[in-house]
């Protein structure tokens, strides 16, 4: 595939100039492009819509897709009030990719999960309506439908109800309210065809949700190099990958939280563990009184996403939904399915690449009070971390093979250019958690 070259020199040195963070991972989003770009940088609508058809051929929705168990998908993954059926795939396509369903025009689902970019948008955190950032990174939509919670905080119990929540929230798609949403498209013949097809219903806010759902869980990528070892060519991963999937599975602990295996086949315990993430710069007492209190006036769902995507109190995870203390600055254990495509990482998408991921690991997070007991300094090796790295290159899909490739050309890189530069003291041990938490940080 051949990928658009930065055009305005100028701007990007202006860009990168006052915003380097924000700069670089623009300038990635134009490496990674395939065609013409939109007002917050996601790839044309209708070229996204061909891409899909390139990764997802035609197949009989009603049935289970390939690698998944029928009794699993028909049981557990479809719900009772939404069976798959194409009327209701077609129709969750086509919203999926309305820009309408934004306030101001330019803003749909595939604005930030765009099909191009590992069906995320590449970006520290998520871009909405008139330019405005929230406060979370934008998770993948493959395999999302394998996921018990919905959201790094699992504020939405499924794809349903987290598929209505963006359009209303007022920094991502803006619409005042569902009434407004629904508004937009209500009154156009083909919507009302689709929508009495699908639901046998006039269009209406939860069966719009229910289309988009449908049509995520058509985004199953679960056919990687990884899998094909697994089922027994040893040739379709390398030395290197092998040893790295042992330190996974040992030295490395990954597996604690991300168990790979055909019963787990994302990679995560869909839970949620704080695992300080930029955890030097929280208070989190202070912030959780203040959540506390703006949850005592109004705590729904709905209150819940503008705060957790509007405002620092984000940085406090699952607690904004239990309140209960455990919860605070835990976030959801993400997949690993295609991990190399879907960076930066972490809630805040503040590591650039799965070797900072590793080396966030390797000195056991940033010390603080909530910190999941797990975490803890690994002493692992320049090599072994290497190999943990290319082991999860191996997650990728067939399908998105060149993606993953210059996806590791990128992020290898990168880590070259950063990475000496790193501290090792806690990794190996010289100076432990709690020395570290009492030091302030400075030795």
């Amino acid at each position: 595939m051949q990928y658009l070259k930065i055009k305005n020199r100028t701007a990007f040195l202006l860009v990168t100039m006052v915003l380097p963070w924000l700069g670089a991972c623009n300038a990635r989003l134009q490496e990674n492009a395939e065609g013409p770009r939109g007002a917050h940088g996601a790839l044309d609508m209708d070229q996204q819509k061909t891409l899909l058809e390139s990764l997802l051929p035609e197949r009989d929705v009603t049935q289970s897709p390939p690698g998944v168990d029928p009794g699993i998908w028909q049981q557990l993954v479809i719900p009772e009030d939404n069976k798959m059926t194409p009327e209701r795939v077609a129709l969750g396509k086509k919203l999926y990719f309305e820009t309408r369903l934004s306030k101001d025009g330019t803003v749909a689902c595939a604005t930030c999960h765009d099909v191009s970019r590992g069906f995320t948008d590449q970006r520290p955190v998520s871009e909405g309506i008139n330019g405005a950032l929230g406060k979370r990174n934008a998770p993948t939509t493959m395999n999302a439908f394998l996921l018990q919670t919905m959201f790094l905080d699992g504020r939405a119990p499924s794809l349903e109800e987290q598929a209505k929540l963006p359009i209303v929230n007022p920094i991502e798609m803006g619409h005042a309210n569902e009434g407004a949403a629904l508004a937009a498209i209500a009154d156009d013949p083909e919507y009302q065809r689709m929508f009495s097809f699908a639901y046998g219903r006039a269009p209406n806010y939860d069966d719009l949700g229910r289309a988009i759902a449908a049509f995520e869980r058509t985004f199953v990528f679960l056919d990687a190099p990884f899998d094909r070892y697994l089922a027994g060519s040893p040739e379709a991963i390398s030395e290197e990958a092998k040893r790295g999937w042992n330190l996974f599975n040992g030295k490395g602990r990954c597996m604690s939280c991300h168990q790979m295996n055909p019963s787990i086949p994302i990679g995560s315990d869909n839970r949620f563990h704080n695992i300080g993430v930029a955890a030097r710069k929280q208070n989190f007492e202070q912030l959780a009184r203040r959540a506390l209190e703006a949850l005592a006036q109004e705590g729904d769902m709905k209150a819940v996403d503008r705060l957790a995507i509007e405002t620092d109190l984000s940085e406090l995870g699952r607690f904004m939904v239990t309140k209960d203390r455990a919860d605070i600055g835990a976030f959801k254990t993400m997949q690993l399915r295609n991990i190399a495509l879907t960076g930066p990482y972490m809630h805040d998408g503040s590591m650039e690449t799965l070797w900072d991921v590793m080396d966030h690991y390797n000195k056991g997070g940033e010390p603080n009070p909530f910190l999941d007991g797990g975490i803890e300094p690994l002493a692992l090796s320049e090599d072994e971390i290497d190999a943990v790295v290319e082991f999860m290159f191996t997650l990728s899909d067939a399908r998105l093979a060149e993606q993953n490739q210059r996806a590791l050309t990128q992020q290898r890189k990168l880590a070259a250019a950063k990475r000496p530069f790193r501290d090792t003291a806690m990794a190996e041990r010289r100076v432990l958690p709690f020395e570290e938490r009492v030091m302030g940080g400075t030795r």
